[in-house]
């Protein structure tokens, strides 16, 4: 079987579980989002602690970052309220940020565990057991999912000036552009089908977002040249890891959890959204 093969049905099995998982919500999609943020810990953690200490005797952290964040975990899948949920975060982060300070340990260890904090509570808090939060979820596919696509092929058209040749050669600004472009069609579609009103706010956010997934995706790229990595793992087959496939979306899920909450409150972002 070809690599294209592999990678188109892994595409499509994935695409078929996660739709699923965020129709049903509730529990399934919370347990979706603590599988992503483990995900993202455990590759971000195995490139970061090939060239740093592990082992508290050796000056690491020990499974410190996995027990914290196993406690965070484990709150988001038991439905803890959001900001609650957001303060034990913080004192997760200010708690690890005081023993790696106290070791002298690297800070990669900090990162990972932030990173696959802000990875899962965003999408959960998004989605949460309301039909807002399914409209909410497939906004934000449709957004970073048609970044994607029209940033590729927009690209390929195109071509012209790299955006961050140093980072990620293969990316152009008229790539960037057309996926911008591409975002504000397929988020303006979704709100009309929707019918759900916030029409203005909604296309200015889809811009928003698109523009922050780029950002997501150059800067999971940067991780992995710092750490000498192609992919960020081996877990999705033809396609590397989960990191490679959520760096855009989990950024701009945490983007339009703040947006939501501006417009609304912590605990339900996405009824200020999706009126329904």
């Amino acid at each position: 079987m070809s690599n294209l093969q592999v990678r188109t049905i892994s595409a499509i099995v994935l695409a078929i579980v996660v739709l699923i998982l965020t129709w049903l919500g509730g529990p399934w999609f919370r347990l979706l989002s603590a599988v992503i943020g483990a995900c993202v810990f455990f590759e971000w953690t195995q490139m970061s602690r090939r060239s740093t200490p592990r082992r508290w005797s050796e000056g690491g952290l020990g499974i410190l970052p996995e027990v914290l964040l196993a406690i965070f975990l484990v709150c988001l899948l038991a439905g803890v309220e959001a900001l609650t949920l957001i303060g034990l975060g913080v004192a997760l982060a200010v708690l690890l940020t005081i023993v790696t300070l106290w070791r002298k340990a690297s800070w990669w260890e900090f990162s990972g565990l932030v990173y696959a904090m802000l990875s899962a509570a965003p999408l959960a808090l998004l989605r949460g057991d309301n039909f807002s939060g399914f409209l909410a979820i497939i906004f934000l596919f449709a957004v970073v999912w048609s970044t994607d696509i029209s940033a590729y092929f927009v690209g390929k058209a195109v071509g012209g000036p790299k955006l961050a040749p140093s980072i990620s050669p293969g990316k152009t600004r008229s790539g960037a552009m057309g996926g911008a472009a591409g975002a504000v069609i397929a988020g303006i579609v979704v709100v009309l089908i929707a019918g759900t009103g916030n029409l203005p706010l909604l296309a200015l956010a889809a811009f928003l977002l698109s523009i922050v997934s780029q950002a997501g995706d150059l800067f999971e790229s940067w991780v992995k040249r710092r750490h000498g990595a192609k992919d960020s793992g081996w877990l999705i087959p033809g396609h590397g890891g989960v990191m490679d496939r959520v760096d855009g979306l989990v950024v701009a899920a945490l983007a339009l959890y703040l947006i939501g909450w501006a417009a609304g409150e912590a605990g339900s972002p996405s009824q200020a959204l999706f009126p329904v």
